[in-house]
């Protein structure tokens, strides 16, 4: 140690060197939740926030180690302020996106482009403040080290990572589910002021004797709170998805209501109209699958519930027996309370599909319907080839198994790479769709419908909520349009459905 330097515990810095690496990962993990309204939750969201926070980590080390390099008490002082500085732009960051999120989305730059902007404004500079103790703490430990350098280098490195792993599991267990994000990031901001507070008593400077950081810092906690205090986008934050509900009736005396989960619509109800379909896929879906049941009673397995419009509707015309697997309880219970469902007779399973097929206890069914897609965000496991064999088990000899897709017209890479999937498992496989040309740019909505036989028509017209005409696309013309898309079988190794549904 120095001659004349101030002798710090190592516990200390191993406090702080932990708690700031768990908050700093706490803000990488509610990173991702605050950018799903407006962008979802896909592979492209984690990964642009993964590499946006380990470029801020990176720029905020290099930066400590040249702070370290300054006398200790110095290079304590001035970590404290950008301590200070983590926490203010912490305190900021749900504002921050609301201000920019509109003008980033709307500028054009694509989708994967937007997510990368959007997390690098917001999330970059938080990151890069937090980065900075690291060097400087694990400096002041080596130097004043009373048994041996390498314990205490080894003790620091051990607490960053330690502090990391608490941080993750108390977002993801503890203060996300149970505090929601906002409130989240008001114990982040805290949890830095208070390190950055530690920091220049350490350096020797009471607190007393920085008015403008007492300041500063109090401004920062108020800033934090007021945001706590800020209406919160959602209508509740669950532990999968930020659901909003908007009304959108016509008639206030018919009410209609729509539900949106982080930034995709998943449903539409009208109270007075249990039957009624207000989106194209829920319409064929709903359509196709009784069509090809006739009249008689079948049972029916749904992969997701959302509004539970298609299992409300046949509930009110008592089809038979309804086995709904939708992963969030809140989706099921808002569904219930905002959307006109009534769950009693339908059997709900708050799990993932497919581990729900996979139950011994699953039996067989006449209908399978697939609600899982959704631009962007489509959950890769319930796509893939070993998926459809599981469904295929499940499904009754002459049963039928749908399945909405969307993707752009004049990709398709989405909707062949599924089709291909889907012919190596069933004997028949249809594309269906609605029966008007398709436009440049659009995103266009089908459902193909696989089972051991193909429907015995071709073509139908349906509510959705207007008549619409809906019908399959012919075998010649599929066959050609989507061989030149070179598809590929989705497996459970290899299923980049992100990549496929990118807008190029």
């Amino acid at each position: 140690m120095p001659p004349g330097q101030k002798h710090i515990p190592l516990v200390l810095l191993v406090a702080l060197q932990g708690t700031i690496s768990g908050a700093s990962l706490v803000v990488e993990i509610v990173a991702g939740r605050i950018l799903a309204p407006y962008v979802g939750m896909s592979v492209y969201t984690w990964t642009s926030i993964i590499a946006v926070v380990l470029a801020g980590f990176s720029a905020g080390h290099w930066l400590g180690g040249r702070i370290a390099e300054r006398p200790v008490r110095e290079a304590l002082a001035l970590t404290g302020w950008l301590i200070l500085a983590a926490a203010l732009t912490t305190a900021v960051a749900v504002q921050l996106l609301y201000a920019i999120a509109s003008p980033v989305m709307t500028a054009g730059f694509g989708t994967v482009s937007t997510i990368v902007i959007l997390s690098m404004g917001v999330f970059f500079l938080p990151s890069l403040f937090a980065g900075v103790p690291a060097p400087v703490l694990s400096h002041v430990a080596v130097s004043t080290a009373s048994n041996g350098a390498g314990r205490a280098l080894g003790a620091m490195f051990a607490a960053g990572a330690i502090g990391a792993i608490g941080g993750t599991l108390l977002s993801g267990f503890l203060f996300i589910p149970w505090l929601g994000t906002v409130t989240t990031l008001v114990i982040v901001t805290a949890a830095y002021v208070i390190a950055a507070v530690v920091l220049l008593v350490l350096a020797g400077r009471p607190i007393r004797g920085y008015l403008p950081f007492s300041a500063l810092a109090i401004a920062t906690l108020g800033l934090s709170i007021h945001s706590a205090t800020r209406p919160s986008p959602c209508t509740e934050e669950s532990q999968y998805y930020c659901i909003r509900v908007f009304d959108v009736s016509q008639n206030s005396e018919q009410p209609v209501r729509l539900m949106v989960l982080d930034h995709l619509s998943h449903g539409t109800s009208a109270r007075d109209l249990p039957r009624g379909m207000f989106a194209e896929f829920s319409a064929m879906l709903d359509e196709i699958a009784r069509r090809r049941m006739g009249e008689r009673r079948f049972s029916a397995f749904f992969i997701g519930g959302g509004t539970y419009s298609v299992p409300r509707a046949w509930s009110d015309r008592d089809t038979g027996p309804i086995t709904v697997a939708e992963i969030d309880p809140a989706v099921t219970r808002i569904a219930s309370e905002q959307f006109w469902f009534d769950p009693d007779g339908v059997e709900i399973l708050h799990e993932d599909a497919r581990r729900a097929l996979l139950s011994p206890s699953a039996g067989r069914y006449d209908v399978i319907v697939g609600d899982a897609f959704g631009d962007i965000a489509v959950p890769q496991h319930l796509i893939t080839r070993e998926f459809f064999q599981l469904v295929r088990s499940r499904l009754a000899d002459d049963g039928v198994f749908l399945m909405n897709v969307i993707d752009f017209v004049e990709q398709l890479d989405a909707l062949a790479a599924i089709h291909l999937t889907l012919t190596s498992v069933f004997p028949s496989v249809e594309i269906w769709t609605e029966e008007t040309p398709p436009e440049p740019g659009q995103q266009r909505v089908f459902v193909l419908a696989a089972g051991s036989m193909p429907s015995r028509f071709d073509s139908f017209t349906a509510l959705s909520p207007e008549p619409k005409r809906f019908a399959a696309l012919g075998e010649t013309f599929t066959g050609r349009l989507l061989k030149s898309r070179n598809p590929f079988v989705l497996t459970d190794d290899f299923a980049p459905i992100d990549r496929l549904l990118a807008p190029r």
